[in-house]
């Protein structure tokens, strides 16, 4: 899509309504420069530690499934 063509649509948008597309153009390049941020940064390992517990019978049969077994 052309940039000017672009401009002129904005133009003939209600100038109450004009705020609300540069608000969401504001959003947009804030989530790309998030994206980016996240991208650059390297993962940190560990970060779950001690917030999970596996039970000590993970790997018993369910009783579910009895009558498949």
């Amino acid at each position: 899509m052309d940039q000017l063509n672009i401009l002129e649509k904005i133009k003939m948008i209600p100038v109450a309504y004009q705020q609300e597309v540069e608000d969401f153009i504001d959003f947009i390049l804030q989530k790309k420069a998030n994206k980016k941020e996240e991208e650059n940064s390297p993962r940190k390992l560990g970060l779950l530690k001690g917030k999970m517990k596996m039970s000590d019978d993970f790997n018993a049969p369910l009783d579910d499934f009895k009558d498949y077994m």
